[in-house]
């Protein structure tokens, strides 16, 4: 008798807000601004020499609170809490590099490789066992003896040393994490996964960390970060029916598509009528898949829609379950929070500004296998698109109010009350986010109906996202998921085609065999395009902006004159600019570490060649893969040629935001596996930077490079693009002096150009064969 109650207090917060705001607002005139373009800078790159930061053994020392002198924006102040052995009155800041102690670290089907690395650093005991949460949810299809034997010893591990650990079946880690309220709001959760990025969606600085990173935290209750640059984006409007935080998410993708947030922490902002139109649900989609997007992070505010969220969770918990409920969700923790609380302060500097205006979006579809490819829904359904695939899973949208609108497509087609089926060839997979969302999908009706309908259940768990387990994309298939992550091969065959949507647009082209959608989208008056800009999307506001910052600009200019003047007025000599001739400075170079690193350039002329691409997912969680097999299919995603092109020695030379994706280490260790000593590209995804150096894979980023490659290799004259070339090629990177020398063929042109240091520290780091190498080492001294 309580099911029903359970369910209306735990789900009314993040299904009901929004519909109530819509029937009010959605015959409301839309009043449409007008865009502000201009250019965008690209993330700086994230300097090397602050590994030591991570490697200090020095116990940490208690966190100085901010001054609040310096306004610092949300993720500044939640970090400022987390930070560890700070000097007194440090107020830090994007760019600081810092010593974290996380509030929680998760751990997945990779628990016993973290393990693993653990136990080979010599230590034994885990610093703080309620700082970490073990789930298996992967590979949860596997029932070999292999992957059953791992899952008990990730289970034996986590029982010796009391973690709390969540077993195959109960569903996706990053959905535990916030249903059993672990990412608490206001704090810093990692996980090694990328899309830790999903707790910002309540407030809770959610960021990637790789095994290495783990096994530190495990060891020791910290590690390093840098913090990044900081995106403010400023949603406007409110959301449309038929819209939901799916197409938000697809939108910005699709629409900032050139790595305008790369790197960046991103934090939401926007009027309360405006985050009010955005569910918790649509907060934790839209926040999952800004790792798609490029950020570190994505951040919603800790506003009134997340405190009844919490407040109806905490009634729960108190009515149903009060004894497993302590120190989760309980009024007293939402009290001190609010109480408490911590939003961005006025003047606060971020790197940029972004907008979108919510009520100009209209459904959007990602793909096909790309998030940077996003296509208002009605431009494809004219184009008529077959399906032989569709699937409702993963942390990004399968929760209970997802597979609410997935079953009412299919209930509003019913006729004389039969439920109608999944269309004919169409075959339409679904799993819950966990099972608790499960549970309360079948106190509602609404699993019941979606097996009416034929669709196919299958264990809460990653599976197809990852491509794992049954319903996997075969070649010439064209497939449709609410899932996150649609690069070639991801789900399946790199010859077929998967497009990103939301639940109910997936409902909907299963049950027409096409993509299309159910009809809900009701577009307001007035509205032609999507509205997107730099800036906050007040053009009064942002017109001030620019002419604050260009005030500002003068000022300094004016400041550095008088400077100059009273250094010449009280005699005091300017310091002397380095002569042109000058000898170079130059860095310490470590006895044994190679003063050059040079070879033959091979090309992969792509951008955003992702984690998957450089080495599949289904070989990620098979422990027992070994050198050889790493070296065989590494890059075979990305071009099944690699292997035969591409020698040993060679240097791999990409294009920009090589290695996005996934946190997996294999992505680096392929390489190494392949004898590939050195990685240069236009830039790097940060994660994968972080796993290179943690596993000894050396990178430089020369964008000016890349430009002289497609210069000079352009398409064949059929329009055949190449994707691995031999380009004859020599490329000379001259660590000392922290420059690279290419030479353009047997008889081209030759030019040089400084990169960054490669400092002694991290030339350690890989002398000794990666991080994990090098904390032994200095365990054992």
């Amino acid at each position: 008798m309580f099911a029903p109650v359970r369910r209306s207090l735990a789900l009314a917060a993040s299904r009901g807000g929004r519909q109530v705001l819509l029937s009010a607002r959605s015959q409301r005139p839309l009043s449409i601004p007008r865009v502000r373009t201009a250019a965008y800078t690209t993330t700086p790159r994230l300097r090397q020499e602050a590994f030591h930061s991570q490697l200090e053994n020095t116990p940490p020392l208690p966190s100085a609170k901010s001054t609040a002198q310096t306004p610092q924006t949300l993720t500044e102040k939640i970090v400022q809490r987390y930070s560890v052995g700070l000097a007194p009155g440090k107020t830090v800041k994007s760019g600081d590099y810092v010593t974290l102690a996380p509030h929680h670290c998760m751990t997945h089907d990779n628990s016993w490789p973290v393990a693993m690395k653990f136990m080979s650093i010599g230590a034994s005991k885990i610093h703080d066992n309620r700082q970490v949460v073990m789930t298996l949810d992967h590979d949860v299809q596997n029932k070999s003896e292999a992957n059953l034997k791992k899952y008990r010893q990730i289970e034996e591990f986590a029982g010796k040393h009391g973690i709390d650990f969540y077993p195959a079946g109960r569903g996706i880690g990053h959905q535990i994490m916030v249903e059993e309220g672990y990412a608490w709001p206001g704090t810093v959760t990692v996980a090694s996964d990328s899309h830790s990025n999903m707790y910002g969606g309540v407030g809770c600085l959610g960021t990637p960390m790789v095994r290495t990173d783990a096994a530190s935290i495990w060891a020791t209750g910290r590690t390093w970060w840098q913090i990044p640059p900081i995106a403010k984006v400023t949603l406007t409007g409110i959301l449309p029916p038929g819209v939901t935080g799916k197409d938000v998410i697809v939108a910005l993708c699709g629409l900032f598509n050139n790595d305008d947030v790369l790197n960046h922490a991103i934090e939401f902002t926007g009027s309360e009528e405006t985050l009010r139109s955005i569910s918790i649900d649509d907060r934790l989609a839209i926040a999952n898949m800004t790792t798609e997007w490029g950020a570190l992070s994505g951040l919603f505010p800790i506003d009134s829609v997340l405190q009844q969220w919490l407040r109806a969770r905490a009634t729960t918990a108190a009515m149903f379950n009060p004894e497993a409920a302590k120190g989760k969700f309980t009024h007293d923790k939402i009290d001190d929070l609010i109480n408490n609380q911590l939003r961005a302060d006025a003047g606060a500097t971020y790197a940029k500004s972004l907008y979108l205006n919510l009520s100009t979006l209209s459904p959007f579809v990602a793909g096909p296998n790309s998030v940077k490819v996003a296509t208002p829904l009605k431009d494809l359904e004219a184009q008529d698109i077959k399906l032989n695939k569709a699937y409702l899973v993963s942390c990004t949208n399968s929760r209970a109010s997802d597979i609410a609108a997935a079953a009412n497509v299919f209930r509003e087609a019913a006729k004389d009350g039969a439920i109608p089926k999944v269309a004919d060839g169409v075959k339409f997979y679904i799993a819950a986010a966990s099972t608790l969302e499960q549970a309360a999908a079948e106190e509602a009706g609404d699993w019941q109906v979606l097996l009416a309908a034929g669709a196919e259940p299958l264990p809460s768990g990653c599976g197809p996202c990852i491509g794992l387990g049954t319903g996997l994309l075969e070649p010439g298939e064209v497939g449709i998921s609410a899932s996150n992550r649609n690069f070639k091969g991801r789900m399946g065959s790199t010859d077929a085609k998967a497009y990103l949507a939301s639940p109910e647009v997936v409902a909907a082209s299963a049950l027409k065999g096409k993509i299309a959608g159910p009809g809900w989208y009701q577009k307001p008056e007035g509205v032609e395009k999507v509205i997107i800009g730099e800036g906050n999307g007040d053009i009064v506001h942002d017109k001030a902006i620019s002419i604050e910052e260009a005030l500002d600009k003068l000022i300094a200019q004016a400041d550095s004159m008088i400077a100059s003047a009273e250094k010449e007025f009280s005699g005091e000599e300017a310091a002397a600019e380095p002569a042109a001739n000058e000898e170079e400075t130059l860095t310490e170079i470590l006895p044994g570490f190679p003063e050059k690193i040079e070879g033959e350039i091979v090309f992969c002329d792509a951008d955003n060649i992702n984690t998957d691409g450089i080495y599949p997912g289904k070989y990620t969680y098979q422990d027992n893969v070994t050198t050889e097999k790493m070296a065989e299919v590494c890059m075979e995603n990305y071009d099944k040629e690699f292997g035969k092109v591409a020698k040993e020695g060679d240097i791999l030379v990409s294009g920009f935001n090589f290695g996005c994706g996934s946190s997996r280490e294999q992505a680096a260790t392929a390489i190494l596996a392949k004898k590939i000593p050195l990685v240069v590209s236009g830039s790097f995804g940060n994660i994968f930077s972080r796993n290179s150096i943690n596993n000894a894979l050396m990178g430089v980023e020369v964008p000016r490079l890349v430009q002289r490659l497609r210069e000079n290799f352009k398409a064949e004259a059929d329009g055949e693009k190449v994707l691995t070339r031999r380009t004859g090629w020599k490329l000379v990177w001259d660590v000392r002096r922290s420059k690279v020398t290419v030479t353009e063929g047997e008889s081209g042109k030759q030019w040089s150009q400084k990169v960054g240091e490669l400092p002694p520290n991290v030339q350690e780091i890989i002398a000794r064969g990666g991080l994990e190498k090098w904390v032994k080492s200095q365990i054992e001294a």
